[in-house]
């Protein structure tokens, strides 16, 4: 009776092991990751996205727009994920929060395309709004301390974002 029960066990046992693993290989993980949507906040639509670097040109001398942006994530609030930027062709970067503080970002969704709806406005981002930023985003104290000025930007506050 003992002998039957090994003879089993070694059977079952050459048997898990040549059994193929059900686990997605790395190519099918990349796949299904470059697919992956996820929504923040409102649920919004891609339809009627423009590029980051549109923006200027269609706020013009208007301080405040409703508009819907495309682009790439350059960099997420390490914190929390509270804010992030789009960057534009020209290596510039809108900086992206989120209405009401009412949803964070992934912090690791750097390099992912976001799409963004809400209101682009011309704002004045203080010194120390600026400080807590760079603090955020791991910059050097050396860094943090060189802020010395308010910064005039344009700034994007999202209601709804989908990031893919």
């Amino acid at each position: 009776m003992k002998k039957i029960f090994v003879l089993m066990f070694g059977i079952l046992s050459v048997v898990s092991c040549n059994e193929e693993s059900k686990e997605a290989t790395p190519e099918q993980k990349t796949e299904a990751q470059a697919t992956k949507v996820e929504y923040f906040g409102e649920k919004i639509s891609e339809e009627g996205a423009v590029p980051t670097d549109s923006l200027k040109a269609m706020m013009g001398t208007d301080t405040l727009l409703n508009c819907k942006l495309s682009g790439k994530i350059d960099a997420v609030c390490q914190k929390k994920g509270c804010w992030m930027e789009l960057k534009n062709a020209d290596g510039s970067t809108v900086r992206v929060t989120f209405k009401d503080y009412g949803f964070f970002m992934p912090k690791d969704a750097s390099g992912r395309t976001a799409i963004v709806d809400g209101i682009a406005k011309v704002e004045v981002t203080s010194i120390g709004d600026l400080k807590e930023y760079a603090k955020d985003d791991g910059q050097s104290q050396a860094d943090i301390d060189a802020i010395k000025e308010p910064l005039r930007e344009l700034v994007f506050e999202a209601k709804g974002v989908i990031i893919k």
